[in-house]
Formats: C-alpha cells, sequence, structure tokens
C-alpha cells in the first residue's frame, strides 16, 4: 500500500484525544493565505469528527474545519518536527513542522496532515474517504477559480475563489434549473422549419409529413402539444404546419394555423378571432400581436407558454414540471416513432434533384451571424450553435424564400428575450408572416417575390400529378343535362392567371371560386348552355365549351398568358332496340343510358285530344277511333336538345323491318298515305304526339305493332342519330 505523504525524519509525542477539545499548535502554526491558526478545536458529535482551525464546530455557524466520520475510540494527534512533501499538485514547498492526527475508523484508518503552509487532503489505505473541507480548509486542496462540486439536476456549485474562499451558487431566484447544470428562465423548445431544438439544446430533423409530440409532462397527463409537419415548395423538405394545445381531460383542442389564427375544436369546429387582449378558452390564455399568436396553460404548479407566427414555434416552461418533460422537445434520446401521432401514410419519401441555385458556402456564412454582434451577448444563455446548424441544413437544400432567410435568426433572438437578455434593435418592423392569410389544406402562404407580397401556393405533392400532366385542374365532369370543369388556383396564379378574367364562350358564364379551397369551377346545363357547340361524329354528340381570357388588349402584341381549355362531353347514341308491349301495359317505357348522360323515354296512348285518358287493358278501341300517341322524355335538357319524331309506322309482325307496313309519319311530318295522322309539337320540346284512325291489316285479326323512330337535335342545329321504340296493340 501506498502511503499518501512521504515524511522525513521526525519526533512527536503523540496525545490521544477521546473527548472535546482545544489543542494549542503554537508551536507549529498554520498559517494560509495570510491568516494564522495557533489551536485546532477538536469536536465529537454523534456520527462525525469535526477539527476546526477558528472555532468549536457549531453545526449552524460552521467555520474552517474538517469533518468527517467519526473514529471508533479516539483521534491520536501529534506535531512532527520535521518537513513534509505533499504529492496533491496544490501543495508546493516545504514546511518546518506538520500536524497530524490519526483515527481509526470501521472502514480502515485515516490520517490528516497537515503543514505550515497548506492542508492536505486525507486517505484511507490510498482512497478518499467522506471528510468534507469547509470553507478556507476546503480550498486548501483545490486551485483557487476551481469547481468543487456540482450537481446538474439543482445546479447547486460550490466554487473556491481566489482568496481561499468557498462560494456557494445557485440558480436565481425566477430561475430554473434544467437538469444539465445550467440555469435558465425555464425551459425552451424551438421549432423553425423541420428542426427541432430541445430544451437541452439538442437538434432534431423532422424527416416526413407526419403530426408529432412536442410537450408532454408526466404531471399532467391530460395535457400535449403537438405539432404537424407538411412540405411546401419541395417534395422532400418538411416544414412546421401547425401546433395543437390538447387538452383531454375535457376533449378540447386548439389548434394554431399558419395564419396567425386559431381554431378551438370541440363539439364543432369554430374560428375563434384573437387581438393584443388576453382571452381565456378552457382555462388557456390567448392572446396576439403583430409577431403571433400566444397560448399559455397551467400544467400543476409549473406554466407552459406556446408561441406560433406561421413558421416557427416557441415552447416556454417554467416551474418543476420542466425536470420530467417529454416529447420531442423533453426528452433528447426520445425514440422519434414513439412520439408520431399520425397514421402511416405520411412516412412515404420524396425525392427531388437538388436546388443548383442554392450556394451552401453562402448559406453558412449567412448562418453563422448568429455568433457575431448583436447575438454574441446572448451566448452564455444559450448556445447558437444548434441555430446555426438548423439554419444551415435547412436553407442548403430549400431556397430562402417565405422568410426563412432571417426565421432562424429570428429563433435566436426570441429564446434570448425569453431568458432576459435584450438585444439590439437588429429588424425593426418586423412582423409575423402571412398574417390573416388563410390558405386551403393543399396550399401554404408563401412569398411572390423575396421580401414582397404573399399568396397562398400549391403543395408540392398535391402539385405534383397536375404538373406532370401538364394540366390546370381536374377531368370534366359530364352530368345528366350538364357539364362541369375544376381547376387548382394556386396553379393559375403561378402562371400569373387571375380566374376572374376568364369566362366560357359566353363571356357572361364566369368560374366560381370556392372561397375554402379556392377551386375554380365552369359549368354549363341545359338551362344556360353558355355558348356551347354540338357537334356529331357518327353515333356521338359532343357538347364543347371552352375556358377563356377575355379581350384584355386591343393591340398587336400581349404580355400576359392567354388561356384557351377546351372541355366536353359526349354522348353515345344507342343501337336500334325494338321492344313489343301489349296495349294492357298501358304504357312502353324505355331507359336510354350512354355514357355519362341517360335519359327515359316513353310511348302512351290516349282516347282523348287532352291526353288526359290512358288506353289501358280495359279499354275498348273500335276500328276507325281517333287515338293520340305522347312521345316523351324525361332528363333532357330542352334548352339544349329538342325530341323529334322522324318517322313511325305500323307492321303486321313483330319485327320493325317487316315486309308489310303502313306509315304514319315520314320525315317528321304526316306520311300523305294516311289522312288520318297530324302531328303536334315535333321538335319544339322533350316530347311530342301524334294521332291517327285505329286500323288492321286487311285479312288479318292479329296484333298490329306501332314502331317511332325518333332523334335528338339542338334547337335549330345538328341532328343526333336516332333512337328507336316500338307499342304493340292486341285485338
Amino acid at each position: 500500500m501506498k502511503s499518501p505523504h512521504r515524511l522525513s525524519m521526525f519526533s512527536a509525542s503523540v496525545k490521544t484525544i477521546r473527548s472535546d477539545q482545544n489543542v494549542s499548535i503554537s508551536s507549529c502554526p498554520i498559517r494560509y493565505y495570510g491568516v494564522e491558526y495557533n489551536n485546532i478545536y477538536i469536536k465529537f458529535t454523534n456520527n462525525k469528527l469535526a477539527i476546526c482551525f477558528d472555532a468549536m464546530y457549531n453545526v449552524t455557524a460552521v467555520g474552517d474545519c474538517i469533518i468527517g466520520p467519526k473514529p471508533v475510540a479516539s483521534v491520536d494527534f501529534s506535531i512532527l518536527q520535521t518537513a513534509v512533501r505533499s504529492r496533491f499538485q496544490n501543495v508546493s514547498g516545504t514546511s518546518n513542522c506538520s500536524v497530524k492526527f490519526e483515527a481509526q475508523l470501521t472502514s480502515g484508518r485515516v490520517s490528516v496532515v497537515s503543514h505550515q503552509d497548506m492542508t492536505v487532503n486525507s486517505f484511507i489505505n490510498d482512497f478518499p474517504v467522506s471528510y468534507e473541507y469547509v470553507n478556507s480548509v476546503l480550498c486548501a486542496v483545490y486551485k483557487p477559480g476551481s469547481v468543487v462540486s456540482s450537481d446538474p439536476n439543482t445546479c447547486f456549485t460550490r466554487t473556491c475563489d481566489q482568496v481561499a474562499t468557498v462560494q456557494n451558487s445557485a440558480c436565481g431566484a425566477l430561475e430554473t434549473c434544467l437538469g444539465n447544470g445550467s440555469c435558465g428562465h425555464g425551459a425552451i423548445c424551438t421549432v423553425t422549419a423541420n428542426t427541432v431544438i430541445d430544451i437541452h439544446g439538442k437538434l432534431k430533423t423532422i424527416e416526413d409529413r407526419c403530426s408529432y409530440t412536442l410537450l408532454s409532462a408526466p404531471s399532467d397527463p391530460d395535457f400535449q402539444i403537438v405539432a404537424h409537419f407538411r412540405e411546401r415548395r419541395r417534395t422532400d423538405v418538411s416544414f412546421l404546419e401547425s401546433v395543437v394545445l390538447q387538452l383531454n381531460d375535457v376533449g378540447f383542442h386548439i389548434h394554431l394555423d399558419q395564419g396567425n389564427r386559431f381554431v378551438s375544436l370541440q363539439l364543432n369546429e369554430s374560428l375563434l378571432s384573437l387581438n393584443s387582449s388576453v382571452r381565456s378558452i378552457q382555462g388557456v390564455l390567448m392572446s396576439r400581436d403583430h409577431r403571433g399568436v400566444t397560448a399559455e396553460a397551467s400544467l400543476s404548479g409549473s406554466t407552459a407558454s406556446v408561441f406560433f407566427d406561421g413558421h416557427m414555434a416557441q415552447i416556454h416552461v417554467e416551474g418543476p414540471a420542466v425536470k420530467t418533460l417529454g416529447g420531442l422537445c423533453g426528452k433528447s434520446s426520445a425514440d422519434l416513432s414513439r412520439l408520431r401521432s399520425s397514421d402511416s401514410s405520411c412516412q412515404k419519401k420524396h425525392q427531388q434533384s437538388p436546388d443548383s441555385s442554392i450556394d451552401c458556402m453562402a448559406v453558412a456564412e449567412r448562418c453563422s451571424l448568429l455568433n457575431k454582434p448583436p447575438f454574441d451577448i446572448c451566448h452564455q444563455h444559450s448556445g447558437p450553435q444548434p441555430f446555426i446548424t438548423a439554419c444551415s441544413q435547412t436553407l442548403c437544400e430549400y431556397p430562402a424564400l417565405d422568410g426563412f432567410n432571417c426565421q432562424f435568426l429570428e429563433a435566436y433572438a426570441r429564446s434570448c428575450q425569453l431568458n432576459n437578455v435584450t438585444l439590439k434593435t437588429w429588424r425593426p418592423g418586423a412582423s409575423s408572416f402571412c398574417r390573416d392569410r388563410t390558405c386551403s389544406d393543399h396550399e401554404f402562404c408563401g412569398e411572390k417575390t423575396l421580401g414582397g407580397e404573399t399568396r397562398c401556393f400549391c403543395r408540392a405533392i398535391f402539385a405534383s400529378k397536375y404538373r406532370t400532366s401538364d394540366t390546370l385542374g381536374e377531368p370534366t365532369v359530364c352530368n345528366q343535362s350538364s357539364a362541369s370543369v375544376i381547376l387548382v388556383g394556386c396553379l393559375l396564379e403561378d402562371k400569373g392567371i387571375k380566374h376572374s378574367a376568364l369566362h366560357l364562350n359566353d363571356d357572361t358564364c364566369r368560374g366560381v371560386m370556392d372561397p375554402l379551397d379556392h377551386m375554380v369551377t365552369f359549368s354549363f346545363n341545359g338551362t344556360n348552355s353558355c355558348g356551347a357547340e354540338v357537334t356529331t361524329d357518327g353515333n356521338k354528340v359532343i357538347y364543347t365549351n371552352t375556358i377563356k381570357t377575355g379581350n384584355i388588349t386591343t393591340g398587336v402584341i400581349t404580355r400576359h398568358d392567354q388561356v384557351y381549355i377546351n372541355f366536353s362531353c359526349i354522348h353515345t347514341q344507342p343501337e336500334v332496340k325494338t321492344a313489343a308491349f301489349k296495349i294492357k301495359d298501358r304504357s312502353v317505357e324505355a331507359n336510354i343510358t350512354t355514357g355519362a348522360w341517360n335519359y327515359t323515354l316513353t310511348m302512351r296512348a290516349y282516347s282523348d285530344p287532352g291526353l288526359s285518358q290512358v288506353v289501358d287493358s280495359n279499354t275498348e278501341v273500335q276500328l276507325n277511333q281517333k287515338i293520340w300517341v305522347e312521345l316523351n322524355t324525361v332528363g333532357l335538357e330542352g334548352g339544349l336538345v329538342a325530341l323529334v319524331t322522324d318517322s313511325c309506322w305500323a307492321t303486321k309482325d313483330q319485327p320493325p323491318n317487316s315486309t308489310v307496313r303502313h306509315d304514319l309519319i315520314s320525315n317528321g311530318c304526316a306520311d300523305s298515305g294516311d289522312q288520318t295522322v297530324k302531328v303536334m309539337g315535333n321538335g319544339l320540346g322533350t316530347s311530342n304526339s301524334f294521332s291517327f284512325n285505329m286500323f288492321q291489316f286487311s285479312g288479318s285479326s292479329t296484333d298490329v305493332y306501332l314502331h317511332c323512330k325518333l332523334e335528338l337535335r339542338k334547337r335549330r342545329s345538328v341532328r343526333y342519330s336516332a333512337t328507336f321504340i316500338s307499342m304493340t296493340w292486341t285485338k
């Protein structure tokens, strides 16, 4: 076993001390930093031994002492009239005498040696024991200015100053120990773009478009702060989109969005207005100024405030809850997958070519401004490196638009202010970005030009399907009697096109923008065709209209994009079909469906010109009795088309092309071979009728089959392909 001290020859008389005593050491006084000690005060307590140099040990007023475990029986005291050299780096030189104490402890034997110029540490079997050095004696074994002890959980630190006095330090009255040995005015977490700088100064990066728990507190399990991340101009970089305060105990959520608004979500979603006055919502204090929205909630003796300006969120927690915070802002080692609160669809990775216009060297230089004035005054309270790294990492991948050229500097400056550090004005008149601008779910608010006006832009993933196909909207929707097309408002704005300048062939027919999703709808129908053109191609009828810009210039040149978007609906006529029905069925009805268009055609026989007395199976029809037949459609718009009866004829047999036939209508008019036929309203609407006198085929008592060929036409325009319908009379 090595000895902690090398003692040269000595001679001393040993004195055994078993009770409290004042021992004179005037023959070998101890001098330290100009103070001379001539007495040693030895005191035994219930479990301690105190060796003091200025007065007898008093638990309420401890002087310059060495305090350690109580010995088994006694303390052996001696004065060594010799030189002592120590192997401790803080003890140098020699002295003419030394004072030595030895005691037997339950764990071994301990010796304490003090010489004239310095007090030396104590050892048991070459290992330090739990002796506590107090005040000046403590500083005898530590260099001036060095830290003797420090507890990172309490931030309590003991330091020897330059005059050998122990200085105790802890967090100030308005400060909180952050659990990492540093004090602050509460814990601060900053979320900007896709980066999170937690309360310990650790940087985390979000690589998907999911929702994550930013903050949770075990002391208040019903409270959470959640962040939603979405893409913006690029598919491969996500950004903080909104922040939600969840008060699950009352089933209440507060949603802070990019337009500096907040939405309370309880039984029904409602948009609430804010101003600089504080408003209490379910115990959460809400306010708004030119910089953004602030929400403050209580957490079992602590407070948590959330600030959001549309780009950056800062969470500030004060009180005992700081030491146990969870979420991305709390635990630096937290597993991101455990904090994700969205479904797996948001985790899909998207690839996009790097932006060649970005100069990463210039980005790094700009981000490093945080190392310089006026920001350097804050370095002792909040290290700038996480902010510099987040800034460089983001702006090397994403263009410095939409306020991001200053956003990371602003985030650091605000964290300094939360630590009660006042920076010189570096960005006068700064206000929240895109304040009061409301964009839809597939949009985000951004700058038209650097530092210029703002508008709603299409999110990159949403817009990719349109840009890939070089379209501005959705395919045409063809309904039974109308057609519509929807254009994407933000895509129109990308091309500098104002939706209000667009119209159909009829320039009074304008697009209608939905105030919520900013989609622009153009449509026409049978009531208002908006100048739609109708053409035929074989058995197809095509309705065509055009979205175009108005006459915005009268010169030979223009500097505005000219828009000319055709859209159409195609109606395919059915093949000729014949269906025979007995008169007892009262009417013949055929449902005709073609593509997205459909209508119902009905043939009915009546015994009166008012078409009110239907001929049914109980009606006796006599030869030469006048019968009225109505052909009617349901589902056609009279403003677009008219029903034309081209021809009607009767056959002896069921097939319409039977050899034996009698013509009633030919080429839309009464056939000249039957003077009893009269045609009414043919081609004037979606129904018409005709009448004739009843007959039978000569030499036959079989059924009479009535057939009609009909056409749909645009009024005073083209002819559509034909449709057939048949009716049977049974004798």
